[in-house]
């Protein structure tokens, strides 16, 4: 017999709905009938699976060894999620930074090269690295890793750095989902474009991205094409280089689509030093697009829950290539 306490990471499901995904081995058919034979029960009652779990609910499932692991399969969390005596090696990549950290969510800056998701199964990213640095620091997210794990909320590029916001609990995803869909949450981005910008602008246009190719295109115009989605930028000169002809950028991303700063800014005629794909200049030793999500703020008007970030400020250093161009 398992029994299961359920904890702020899985208040809120259905039951069938967590059940689901906690024997992914089992059909739905299969959970069902369990239930109605009381084979799984809730709070020591029978239960249809359309209940609502709520904190310190206790599920008891009755079966033997070998059926619980045939339907459990290898859906463990802490099983799947690496362990503190094999730690992901990230060595060519450089550390992952923490910018910030509390119960429910951790900023990390993370370096060029590092996926933020993996492509495959032999990739590391940096929803592996989140899961390593959680259970090396013993935290309280682990003891609930069997029934929720802990994972991005956003993505970068992988040759693009800088801030990515890690939930490291349920409500904390739900949230900052919830100011990512709505727009509420302002991040912003530094970047060298060749030519010389002196003003602010405000950018408008409509995305298309071609999966194949890996590659977006953007018209001015809206297209009347249901491929393409509207965007915006707002973009704002730092400094200017006069002898290499180079304007670092501040980038507030108003809605956020791949490749939107890379691809907006080349649709003007600036596209970005190192990125090949959309026009830029290559120089030496600089590989990569140079962008990076240096600060991100979060509005005031956050639930108490989240009142260590409410209407608050967070900033990360800009890698040194940066800086070199305008020494």
């Amino acid at each position: 017999m398992k029994e299961i306490k359920i904890g702020k990471n899985v208040a809120g499901k259905r039951l069938d709905s967590f059940l689901k995904g906690y024997l992914p081995g089992a059909s739905g058919g299969f959970i069902y009938k369990m239930l109605r034979k009381k084979n799984i029960t809730l709070n020591g009652r029978k239960a249809d699976g359309t209940e609502k779990l709520s904190e310190n609910d206790l599920i008891k499932i009755f079966f033997s060894d070998e059926t619980f692991a045939k339907f459990k399969g290898n859906s463990d969390g802490i099983k799947n999620a690496g362990s503190v005596d094999k730690e992901i090696d990230l060595s060519k990549y450089g550390d992952v930074k923490v910018v910030y950290e509390d119960d429910n969510i951790i900023l990390a800056s993370k370096p060029v090269g590092l996926l933020s998701q993996k492509s495959s199964p032999k990739d590391i990213s940096l929803n592996d690295w989140l899961i390593d640095y959680l259970l090396s620091e013993k935290s309280e997210a682990t003891k609930d890793l069997d029934v929720y794990k802990p994972s991005i909320c956003n993505r970068l590029d992988r040759n693009t750095g800088g801030i990515v916001i890690c939930a490291k609990s349920l409500p904390g995803a739900r949230e900052m989902n919830n100011l990512l869909k709505s727009r509420n949450l302002d991040k912003y981005y530094r970047t060298i474009v060749s030519g010389n910008l002196t003003e602010s602008i405000y950018l408008k246009g409509f995305l298309y991205k071609d999966e194949k190719k890996n590659k977006v295109f953007i018209k001015k115009n809206d297209p009347k094409d249901e491929r393409y989605s509207y965007i915006e930028t707002q973009i704002v000169p730092v400094k200017y280089n006069k002898d290499a002809d180079l304007t670092m950028l501040e980038v507030k991303l108003i809605t956020g689509k791949p490749h939107q700063i890379r691809a907006h800014l080349s649709s003007i005629g600036h596209p970005l030093i190192g990125d090949v794909k959309y026009g830029g200049k290559v120089y030496k030793k600089v590989n990569h697009q140079l962008l990076f999500c240096y600060r991100i703020c979060f509005p005031d008007d956050m639930p108490d829950e989240f009142e260590n970030i409410r209407g608050r400020e967070f900033k990360t250093d800009l890698p040194d290539v940066y800086n070199r161009f305008f020494e």
